[in-house]
């Protein structure tokens, strides 16, 4: 019997989880099921039951997205130190009866931004918008990425600052409201990780922020030029990019720990890919 995994959210029809670990079991040869559950919004312990009726035949892993990643992070018997620091799961695994729990959003995130798009970090000015968490998860790898200077933006600063304040990445790390982008110059990457882009927003940060010959990355995916990236591109940003590349990334991530070997990506990134236009 195939091994089986899943991917858990409500709601579940859009997911392209199981389209992409297809193909990456295709490639590397694995023997898997991979399907996609729609889990309960309530009572409260129905997501729990929902996870632990999978597990019971054969389940081996699975991925949560919105709105389980909180439950997921609560009922995890072990959890990574991205996992912890996020608040949020989007990965499991199941061994000898435990929920171990991991956050590859982040990882997944900076492996695009650096190998697909050939856009190291280390030594650049970076802006992060958003306090959520999705910056949660981005933050570890982040730091870890070395740049000289990581701004976290929000519209409340106390959020920001509240986050920053859990990890020990010295002076490099700040916080600011987005009336002070105004006076911080131009960045080498910005990143949209608000949730403006989902109901064709605009987060309110200046033009300003944006340097020629920098990168501007949107989470958001499959939505074409969004408005931040529209903002970017009329400041004269050449390099601009939505979060497919991260969507397939994590899920890379989350196969090579559920499996042992890592799949390519280059040609998924590519089928999925929606021209920004």
């Amino acid at each position: 019997m195939s091994d089986r995994y899943a991917v858990i959210g409500n709601p579940i029809g859009h997911t392209k989880s199981p389209l992409i670990h297809g193909l990456f079991a295709q490639e590397c040869g694995q023997d898997m099921e991979y399907v996609a559950i729609e889990g309960p919004l309530e009572p409260s312990e129905a997501f729990a039951n929902t996870v632990h009726d999978f597990i019971a035949p054969d389940g081996r892993g699975m991925n949560v997205t919105a709105p389980f990643k909180l439950h997921a992070f609560d009922m995890a018997d072990e959890r990574s130190e991205r996992a912890t620091l996020a608040g949020a799961v989007n990965a499991m695994k199941f061994e000898n009866g435990r929920i171990i729990a991991e956050n590859f959003d982040g990882v997944g995130l900076l492996r695009d931004i650096e190998v697909n798009l050939h856009q190291p970090m280390a030594g650049k000015r970076v802006l992060i918008l958003g306090a959520g968490g999705a910056v949660r998860g981005a933050l570890l790898p982040f730091i870890g990425a070395r740049p000289a200077q990581l701004v976290v933006a929000n519209r409340h600063l106390d959020k920001a600052q509240a986050l920053i304040e859990q990890v020990d990445a010295g002076d490099s790390l700040i916080a600011r409201g987005y009336p002070d982008l105004e006076s911080m110059g131009a960045f080498d990457l910005v990143v949209n990780a608000t949730s403006a882009s989902l109901s064709g927003e605009l987060p309110p940060v200046p033009p300003s922020v944006f340097s020629a010959d920098g990168t501007a990355y949107e989470l958001a995916y499959g939505k074409g030029l969004t408005p931040f990236l529209q903002l970017a591109k009329n400041a004269g940003i050449r390099n601009i990019a939505d979060g497919v590349g991260m969507l397939v990334e994590q899920a890379a991530e989350a196969f090579a720990w559920w499996r042992g070997v890592r799949p390519q990506t280059r040609a998924v990134i590519d089928r999925l890919t929606v021209p920004l236009e």
